[in-house]
């Protein structure tokens, strides 16, 4: 520990001596776009919520509602890619408000659609856009925000991952009311939130503008090593976030015995976590090294998911288990992006972020699939828990071992 504590120092005393003083236009642009962030994430989730009260007034099937619910997620994650190209050439000034204002497009197409499955799944589809606008608003605060504070700035950012909390919470209480009110109040928040970022979200004036092709910076994204270690790292740590919230709520209320709504309750607990601890990890890796504090959060996830595996009673075991792996999952989810401004040249982070988002989005759909199939075959989640010991200590030492050697390469350049 001491000789890490040695090198952390040694690579932020430059840090600390040269940075500028942070201008009161980056906190600006940090709280627009966070809160434009959440918005257009409850817009991404805005079927999941609904997702039974439609199925059942479709009569539709466990593999169809998941489907429904599956498309705009999916979509949204793939489309980080181009979006954080197209961010790094036009800038977030023009970026944030055009995916928001075109966002409120499929919104209300769901009033039109709801009746409709194969509508639901075409608009869903479109709805996948509002995934996108984390690709958008990384680069921006990166830009923005000198090294020694910019991983607390992109953890606070990521915050608005809450979001999707917010959908669960609100959709279906305000559907209740009307059953187009949640489609219509979404986009009036979706149209403020386009003006109100539309004048007030600027790019750096020195920011790098990247002259090439969006094929050519995606290739070039592509082909840096880091791009996919980070897209690893971050599909372990956010695709962990998303896994359990798509799976959690049936996890406790197969193998616990839950009703759902108490389910449903303790997954919001658990959600929550993961949005504190997020600028929590950030924050830790503006005074520690990123790979270090990733290393730490995945490292004390692999022993929990372990301890989870021998299913210990819900109360208390159980749920401190859980919540502190969120704790876990939610410092990785801050910390790898961390990791992102510190290892990516600077014209190169939004095609990076694109990329590694998509595969942190994608990285939750794979686990619950797993933990169904493996609970199907031997009627236990242990194969499933001890699974993901397996991964959360592989990026651990990963982490440890060689993205600590990447963040001293980028700082010596």
């Amino acid at each position: 520990m001491g000789a890490c504590a040695v090198t952390a120092r040694t690579t932020r005393t430059p840090q600390t001596t040269e940075s500028p003083a942070v201008p009161g236009a980056a906190y600006r642009n940090l709280v627009v776009a966070t809160i434009g962030f959440a918005i257009s994430f409850w817009a991404w989730n805005l079927i999941s919520p609904l997702a039974t009260t439609l199925g059942d007034k479709l009569s539709l099937s466990s593999f169809e509602k998941s489907l429904m619910v599956a498309v705009p997620v999916l979509v949204g994650s793939l489309g980080r890619v181009p979006v954080g190209a197209l961010t790094d050439r036009l800038g977030a000034k023009i970026m944030f408000p055009l995916v928001s204002a075109l966002t409120i497009v499929p919104v209300l197409l769901l009033i039109v659609v709801k009746d409709s499955y194969a509508g639901l799944l075409v608009v869903g589809f479109f709805l996948g856009l509002g995934g996108t606008t984390f690709a958008i608003g990384v680069p921006l605060v990166n830009s923005w925000f000198p090294p020694a504070r910019r991983g607390f700035a992109v953890g606070v950012f990521g915050a608005g991952m809450g979001g999707v909390a917010l959908s669960g919470y609100f959709t279906p209480r305000i559907y209740k009311h009307g059953e187009s009110l949640p489609f219509v109040v979404l986009a009036i928040a979706l149209a403020v939130m386009a003006v109100v970022e539309f004048f007030l979200l600027a790019d750096r004036p020195d920011r790098v503008v990247p002259t090439t092709s969006l094929g050519k910076r995606l290739g070039d994204a592509g082909r840096l090593r880091v791009t996919w270690e980070l897209a690893a790292l971050y599909a372990i740590g956010f695709g962990g976030i998303v896994a359990f919230g798509v799976y959690l709520p049936t996890y406790l209320k197969t193998w616990y015995g839950l009703s759902p709504t108490d389910a449903g309750t303790r997954a919001a607990g658990f959600a929550l976590i993961t949005v504190i601890f997020r600028p929590i990890g950030g924050w830790l890796s503006d005074r520690i090294h990123p790979a270090v504090v990733t290393a730490w959060a995945l490292g004390l996830v692999g022993a929990l998911a372990v301890c989870q595996a021998f299913e210990p009673q819900l109360v208390p075991g159980g749920t401190v288990l859980l919540l502190v792996m969120a704790a876990g999952l939610g410092t990785t989810s801050g910390s790898v992006f961390a990791m992102v401004a510190r290892v990516t040249p600077p014209p190169k982070v939004g095609s990076v972020t694109g990329i590694v988002g998509a595969m942190g989005g994608l990285g939750g759909f794979v686990p619950p699939l797993v933990m169904g199939a493996v609970y199907s075959a031997k009627n236990s989640y242990a194969i499933g828990f001890m699974l993901l010991s397996d991964l959360a200590l592989a990026g651990c030492v990963y982490s440890f071992g060689r993205m600590r050697e990447v963040g001293r390469e980028r700082q010596s350049v």
